[in-house]
């Protein structure tokens, strides 16, 4: 692989969920918008999947998949 001069590979643990940012926005949509409901099929999960990612706004993303470590890791 070819990596271009304006991309930094950062290397994870094998097993690091806290660390994936697509991991803390599905908790966020979870404990937000998602929990403590019954889905009549799986149409209706999809559709309320769907209704509440099209809720999160831009500074409200930005805010759950920012990380501190990657920003002091690239300039560091």
């Amino acid at each position: 692989v070819v990596v271009p001069a304006n991309i930094t590979l950062l290397h994870l643990p094998p097993y690091s969920p806290e660390l994936n940012p697509t991991e803390r926005v599905w908790g966020y949509l979870r404990s937000h918008y998602l929990s403590n409901r019954i889905y009549k099929s799986y149409d209706d999960l999809l559709e309320h999947c769907q209704t509440s990612w099209n809720r999160l706004d831009e500074s409200t993303l930005a805010s759950i998949t920012h990380t501190q470590w990657i920003t002091h890791e690239i300039q560091g």
